[in-house]
């Protein structure tokens, strides 16, 4: 699971509440002006309460995924009009859940509901859950809770609705649950519970879509599902196997975000390098299912294509040509998990630690300038210091860009909770915060080889005391940012421009235009 999860729909009278679940770190954030100002960190070590209180409080509420585009203004030509139904929306999980969720709201606006930017104001609420860890599966209850709370009318959707009775035995007074991706069943339970009072000259036109994102980068889901047997993963259980999208119906979606200007599509899916397996790589109306292929089309239409969830096929060498011509960024988000065998073995993974360090330097032959993000597990079930350890070397060697680490933790249905040897949480903690420490380190010196070169950077915010920007090393939300804090008078947000950069930390870069 990434490090993005986030209560969309809370408010009060004079400020908005963010709650913000990162794996098993729960911030609690009131938004007052332009910034949000922290009132609580729960479950966090204190270097963990160092790094994402720094991290949160150089991305305002504004740039995340928001209801800047979703909500229905009280006047105007477009304010809410008289007996129009509402309905609020509660957004948990990864990106590929905010799109669910895109596409459910879409789909009830084109239907005449407004969209409540609090839960006094819903005629019901929908809460789209995620159910990837035991942590997460908490945080849904919790956020489900809340919503009967303040509510009382809730409809549940998302992955952790593939568990039905475990929300009901917490939640019983839920109006209805329904599993994820499952667009039709929210909708009829919407209906069923908020009838619709379409205007027809109005709200039955073909609506544009709406979006929980800034109007600059928009995500792109390309398939659901995935077919890898991960012995952490219930991900297969919960969404099923790969299922992809026609690339025409892709590009097609990809086009109108373009045309809407849209400048970053962020490519998601459970495992992108998978696209159009299942489909047999079906050619159709001039587009090819094929993620080379895809990249090649998308990187036709003008804008940043990054892709994201890319596992380490062979043919994944094929996208690095596409990069080092400027077609789609230079960047790849490979989960390698670990680099023992034997622990991938025990995970289930490819295991060629070596063959995927060759592929690396070969990677970096072709395209000096990529960038290369991963996430990995300490403490999975039988793993040793000397294993760990190897992990550490290789990381040495492998000199990724960015890294995420998460403690391993048992999931409910996952096969890996009857592996023997589990590893003691105090040695798990120890073990994160080693490599956290050794990847920083890779970081800090990356960044600061970046000091006195000209890199183009997408403005994702301004404010009085300047611009935030992000690379193309850097992915929303996730990666670290590069600001500009002098001349930044005349740029505006989604622009895209040239800096040079003149300081680094472990994370963050800072720069002048040029």
């Amino acid at each position: 699971m990434h490090l993005l999860a986030i209560i969309l729909y809370l408010g009060g009278k004079d400020y908005k509440l963010l709650q913000i679940c990162c794996q098993t770190t729960l911030f609690r954030a009131v938004s007052r002006g332009n910034y949000p100002v922290i009132i609580g960190i729960s479950a966090v070590s204190a270097a963990d309460k160092l790094r994402y209180t720094r991290f949160m409080s150089q991305n305002p509420p504004n740039i995340r995924p928001d209801l800047a585009r979703a909500l229905v203004p009280e006047t105007g030509p477009n304010a809410r009009r008289a007996g129009q139904p509402r309905i609020g929306m509660v957004s948990l999980g990864c990106p590929k859940a905010l799109v669910d969720s895109e596409r459910i709201l879409t789909r009830l606006r084109a239907e005449g509901y407004a969209i409540s930017p609090d839960y006094t104001g819903a005629d019901a609420v929908v809460v789209n859950t995620c159910g990837f860890l035991d942590s997460a599966k908490a945080e849904s209850l919790a956020a489900i809770g809340e919503a009967l709370a303040e509510n009382g009318r809730v409809i549940v959707t998302g992955c952790l609705g593939a568990e039905p009775d475990y929300i009901t035995g917490a939640h019983p007074s839920v109006l209805a649950v329904t599993g994820p991706h499952q667009y039709e069943q929210v909708l009829d339970a919407v209906h069923k519970a908020v009838p619709p009072a379409p205007d027809p000259f109005v709200d039955l036109l073909p609506a544009a879509s709406v979006s929980l994102t800034p109007r600059h980068f928009s995500y792109l889901k390309i398939s659901e599902g995935c077919n890898h047997k991960c012995k952490f993963c219930i991900i297969p259980d919960m969404r099923g196997k790969l299922q992809s999208r026609p690339a025409h119906a892709v590009m097609r979606e990809a086009e109108r975000l373009v045309e809407a200007g849209v400048k970053e599509l962020l490519v998601i899916s459970q495992d992108t390098s998978a696209y159009g397996l299942d489909i047999k790589y079906a050619e159709e109306k001039g587009h090819r299912a094929h993620i080379t292929d895809l990249a090649r089309d998308l990187g036709s239409l003008g804008a940043w294509v990054r892709l994201h969830y890319v596992y380490p096929y062979p043919h994944v060498r094929d996208l690095i040509p596409l990069m080092a011509e400027g077609l789609i960024l230079p960047y790849l988000d490979i989960p390698y998990q670990h680099s023992h065998v034997d622990v991938l073995k025990r995970m289930a993974r490819p295991a060629a630690s070596a063959r995927t360090l060759d592929e690396i330097a070969k990677w970096r032959a072709v395209c000096p300038d990529i960038t290369l993000r991963s996430t990995f597990i300490v403490g999975f079930p039988g793993e040793t210091e000397a294993e760990f350890q190897h992990l550490l070397d290789w990381l040495d060697v492998a000199q990724l860009d960015r890294v995420g680490c998460f403690q391993y933790e048992n999931v409910a249905g996952a096969r890996s909770n009857a592996l023997p040897d589990h590893v003691p949480d105090e040695v798990k903690q120890d073990r994160w915060n080693r490599f956290m420490e050794k990847s920083q380190t890779i970081s800090e010196t990356k960044l600061a080889a970046k000091v006195g070169k000209r890199l183009d950077v997408i403005i994702d915010e301004i404010d009085a005391e300047g611009a935030t920007c992000r690379t193309k090393a850097d992915a929303p939300e996730i990666d670290g940012n590069l600001f500009i804090d002098e001349g930044f008078e005349g740029l505006s947000v989604g622009d895209i421009v040239s800096v040079e950069v003149d300081e680094a930390s472990e994370y963050d870069l800072w720069g002048k235009l040029v």
